[in-house]
């Protein structure tokens, strides 16, 4: 494969766009978190907090995207700069470097976005019980 200056800069848009959307997740996120603490401090109830714990989990994962994805960034940048440079050699083990670790950090958001669903389902499962509940005490 012969690997020139716009190979590793065709990754630069979606990194950037990934990254944004790191962002945007970790800010859902931390905002939904700092609701739930002060709805947890006026009564605290097991359920928010087990919420809370996973937003805590999910906020670590979103932590090694957004590392991932910067260490990916910036191999493509040495990349660049190792072919600048005339060195091949070097810019190919760190454009090979900056795709595993592009990977890694598509993996992580499966992971967290897996985790996410979980939670949501849980959630909805709670309504199904309450209604159940409903129905059943209608019926008595």
């Amino acid at each position: 494969m012969e690997l020139d200056l716009t190979t590793p800069a065709l990754l630069f848009p979606a990194i950037s766009l990934l990254l944004l959307a790191y962002t945007n997740r970790f800010l859902a996120l931390a905002t939904l978190m700092r609701n739930l603490y002060q709805t947890y401090q006026t009564q605290p109830e097991p359920r928010i907090m087990r919420q809370l714990k996973n937003l805590r989990y999910r906020i670590r994962i979103i932590k090694y995207m957004q590392i991932c994805g910067v260490a990916s960034f910036f191999g493509c940048v040495l990349c660049m700069f190792m072919l600048f440079a005339g060195d091949r050699a070097i810019a190919t083990w760190f454009f090979g470097g900056s795709l595993i670790l592009l990977l890694i950090s598509l993996a992580l958001s499966l992971l967290e976005v897996q985790i996410s669903i979980d939670a949501l389902l849980i959630q909805l499962s709670d309504l199904d019980t309450r209604d159940r509940h409903k129905r059943s005490s209608k019926d008595v």
